[in-house]
């Protein structure tokens, strides 16, 4: 899978800081759409911002529980690519 390095280090740094405010509600949780929008077909995961297709469709009406877990799996697919 061909990784965007901006996109990746956008998606570390936000990754970490949401992991850094835990249960904090004070903010919504930011998407991690970068605009690239194109499918690995082999990864079956957005080259811009590492999700699956159905992480992508569910995000709009997730609540901020899922939506914290979604960065926290695309934080160990960072980690696993960057590796």
């Amino acid at each position: 899978m061909t990784l965007n390095a901006k996109a990746m280090s956008f998606l570390a740094a936000s990754a970490c800081q949401i992991r850094a405010n835990g249960q904090n509600h004070s903010q919504p949780v930011p998407s991690p759409c970068m605009s690239v929008c194109q499918m690995d077909e082999e990864a079956a995961l957005c080259q811009g911002c590492l999700r699956t297709i159905d992480e992508i469709r569910l995000w709009g009406n997730a609540d901020d529980a899922f939506k914290r877990s979604i960065w926290s799996d695309i934080e160990a697919r960072l980690a696993r690519y960057l590796a």
